[in-house]
């Protein structure tokens, strides 16, 4: 009887054997439960008025933010930028990067499940010598091998490290999606930076204007008689000291910009934004509200935490699957002669297979110890993404609110600003009628300068809350919509 039915019927025993008691050990995996809340503060938001001149906004409770969601603000030139930021980020280039880096890691770990199969060549020369000529020897010896493991993952070590390394994968994932998001959100936000520091250089000019008017309306009484030099030097001291809020704005200017051209990886003497105006930025009257369910299946951050959750929760598995024996079966095939023709003789080969358990004994608690590290880190995971969640949840809630008083604000501001504006004119014609004295001149126009600098702070934060909200949101990362061929050579 040939010797290969026992070898054979070993293989296939243990192979069934494996097939019969294979399972995954330790916990299975089930996403967190959706949040029951259906708003994020505890009364539901409704925006005011924002003003008789601007635009008011809405909220639309349970939808969420279209795919570049930057073309509500209606500015070509902010859609190019980033179109040019997409291509050309040097920090979400390095997240595709290492997101491509993870699968072809998982690939790798995959390949676990399936046997391995080695080839091997060699040849050698050896000799041997003696007293006697004839028992001189000098010849050459061909080695052909192929050898073949097979680890049988009976209690699912294997597939839990799989299944890990999918989690970590996932979790780079999701890290793409934060860097597209944050990418897109600074970018809106470097252009309405740009905005805003413009609209405010733009009053202090306006206030500048109103200085030079004042100065010549004092200019004109001192010369008749009606002002002091100690007037002419006020008013001259007002002009100076409202031209020091230029140069902060200015610098203001430059540094979105510079940011900016960082954002679509150019250095600032490369590349100068674009000169983004409220005036070309339309505000949007109609804003996306995500529902709290929705929120945690959308936002990058809360996925990631979840991919760690799973992550941690299949190392629990490894680690029980640790605690049980292992199983696996090889074979090794074999052929020498001493030349290469003679290598597939019938006399010239040797083959072996053989199957094999190993099962742990001692090893002085450290096996049970780690599968105790591994539950404790999955409860840190799952408190992590606890936390994840109430801090989303938060910074929606403070984008609520901030719109809600934004709409205030600038309702206020405009007020302001009608009334200071009115006061300053009656003020400028009762000093030229010489009913009012320098100081209520310049009391009317320091009141001015604050309103008109108010209400271009009150609009820029109104738009900065705006892009805000989209970006707690969740924006729309999770539709992935990079451009194509981003990620590197592969």
């Amino acid at each position: 009887m040939s010797r290969r039915g026992p070898i054979t019927g070993l293989l296939v025993g243990a192979a069934l054997l494996a097939w019969l008691t294979g399972c995954a050990v330790g916990p299975r995996f089930e996403r967190p439960a959706l949040p029951i809340d259906e708003r994020y503060t505890p009364e539901p938001i409704v925006l005011p008025p924002a003003g008789a001149n601007s635009p008011r906004q809405r909220l639309r409770a349970g939808s969420a933010p279209a795919a570049q969601w930057w073309r509500v603000f209606g500015s070509p030139p902010l859609d190019l930028t980033l179109a040019r930021a997409l291509r050309s980020n040097p920090t979400l280039g390095a997240a595709t990067a290492s997101l491509d880096a993870a699968r072809e890691t998982l690939a790798a770990a995959r390949g676990a499940l399936f046997p391995t199969v080695d080839a091997s060549f060699g040849a050698s020369r050896s000799g041997a010598r003696s007293g006697n000529p004839v028992g001189a020897f000098t010849g050459n010896v061909y080695h052909l091998g192929a050898a073949l493991a097979f680890p049988l993952d009976a209690f699912g070590g294997t597939r839990r490290r799989i299944e890990q390394q999918a989690a970590l994968t996932d979790y780079q994932d999701e890290q793409v999606a934060a860097a597209y998001l944050t990418l897109t959100g600074n970018v809106v936000a470097g252009a309405v930076g740009i905005a805003a520091a413009q609209t405010q250089i733009d009053a202090v000019y306006d206030i500048l204007k109103v200085d030079a008017q004042n100065l010549r309306l004092i200019l004109t009484a001192a010369a008749a008689g009606k002002a002091s030099g100690t007037d002419v030097l006020a008013a001259e001291g007002q002009l100076a000291n409202d031209r020091t809020l230029l140069p902060p704005l200015r610098q203001g200017l430059d540094t979105s910009r510079h940011a900016l051209a960082i954002l679509v990886g150019r250095s600032p003497a490369d590349w100068r934004a674009p000169e983004f105006r409220f005036e070309t930025l339309r505000l949007p009257s109609d804003l996306p509200l995500t529902l709290p369910s929705a929120l945690v299946r959308r936002r990058p951050d809360i996925l990631a935490a979840e991919a760690q959750l799973h992550a941690a929760t299949a190392a629990i598995g490894i680690a029980t699957a640790n605690l049980y024996p292992s199983l696996g079966i090889s074979a090794d095939w074999n052929l020498e002669a001493a030349r290469t023709a003679d290598l597939f003789a019938a006399a010239a080969g040797a083959w072996s297979a053989a199957a094999g358990l190993s099962a742990p004994v001692f090893h002085g608690g450290a096996l049970r110890a780690e599968r105790r590290s591994a539950i404790a880190a999955c409860r840190a995971s799952l408190d992590a993404y606890r936390e994840t969640v109430l801090r989303a949840f938060g910074q929606v809630a403070d984008a609520l609110n901030a719109l809600q008083h934004d709409a205030e604000a600038l309702a206020a501001e405009e007020s302001a600003l009608e009334v200071s504006r009115a006061s300053l004119e009656l003020t400028q014609q009762s000093f030229q009628a010489g009913q009012s004295n320098v100081f209520d001149l310049l009391n009317a126009e320091r009141l001015y300068q604050q309103a008109r600098l108010g209400h271009a702070r009150a609009v820029s934060a109104r738009y900065q809350d705006t892009v805000q909200l989209y970006l707690v949101l969740g924006g729309d990362a999770p539709q992935r919509t990079l451009p194509a061929g981003r990620g590197g050579p592969r």
